[in-house]
């Protein structure tokens, strides 16, 4: 496969500007496309470059195209409906870097492949911030190959690439990864307000949380990847005694009207888990619970 020279740029927003920004600094020949033509006007000037007046001219020539944009259906209308595809040569890469529904990339995926065009995901974590300084961490999804290929491209946007698997893999993945955020931060919000109900400091707790569930204390770290996924349950934890923390803190938010939605289903699921399992088991053998429901084996 030929080494990605030229690449045409959809979507130059507050994400895309800065991303084809670190493509044309690290020497890559780029044409952008938006559909506000200041949009890209402005990109040129601040970065270089060239303007393309439609999505079929971006992908002339192109050897890989990327596209920064609200979402599946979108990119299904620039690439397939706005003639982008009409204009690339067999062989060349169309790499979705927005945040889409993996059912959608892989319908863009069937439609182009007959083509002999190739099609990868590689979604992006860490939002405007390290999309400025090049930080960003890129979850990829598709053919080995065609990945391996991309890495250039997506190491001078990003500190870190993984490969998640087939085509739709890394939309995947970054729609999973936003859902356990999305449940952190309103976990970590009830907690601060039934603490501050209680009379607790909320500088106080945000710090204490931070020592006590993040880094080597995280769920993840600590549980989920030496204990639930090498099957060893051995954190020394009971599940009884998790159920009966957790209906503490529900109950104390009862006591002092405060609202706690999220921990009651937490602490019914617990409660669900301990009853149908068994107290006694290790904490981290709550995995069981979503494995007998699911038929899905972690």
């Amino acid at each position: 496969m030929t080494a990605i020279r030229k690449i045409g740029f959809i979507g130059v927003g507050n994400m895309g500007s800065p991303m084809a920004g670190h493509l044309v600094r690290a020497g890559f020949d780029v044409s952008v496309f938006d559909i506000r033509p200041e949009a890209a006007r402005a990109f040129v000037a601040q970065h270089g470059g060239c303007v393309a007046m439609s999505p079929a001219e971006v992908g002339e020539g192109a050897d890989a195209i990327i596209t920064m944009l609200p979402d599946g259906k979108v990119v299904q209308k620039a690439v397939l409906g706005d003639g982008v595809a009409a204009v690339l040569e067999r062989g060349a890469l169309v790499i979705d870097m927005g945040t889409c529904d993996p059912t959608d990339t892989r319908a863009l995926h069937a439609e182009l492949a007959p083509r002999g065009i190739g099609v990868i995901d590689a979604p992006v974590m860490g939002g405007v911030v390290f999309a400025k300084d090049a930080t960003l961490d890129i979850m990829v999804g598709g053919d080995a190959a065609l990945v391996e290929r991309a890495r250039p491209v997506l190491k001078a946007l990003g500190r870190s690439v993984t490969h998640c698997g087939a085509v739709g893999s890394g939309h995947a993945m970054k729609a999973l990864a936003n859902y356990v955020n999305a449940c952190a931060l309103i976990n970590a919000i009830e907690a601060l307000t039934i603490g501050k109900s209680f009379g607790l400091d909320p500088k106080m707790m945000a710090d204490a949380l931070l020592a006590m569930c993040s880094g080597r204390n995280h769920p993840i770290e600590k549980k989920v990847i030496p204990h639930i996924l090498t099957r060893k349950f051995g954190t020394g934890m009971a599940m009884s005694f998790i159920a009966k923390d957790v209906k503490i803190a529900v109950d104390t938010a009862h006591a002092l009207g405060a609202a706690v939605p999220l921990g009651e289903k937490v602490a019914e699921l617990w409660a669900a888990a301990t009853a149908e399992l068994g107290g006694q088991l290790d904490q981290t053998e709550i995995a069981r619970y979503w494995e007998e429901a699911t038929g899905v084996r972690l």
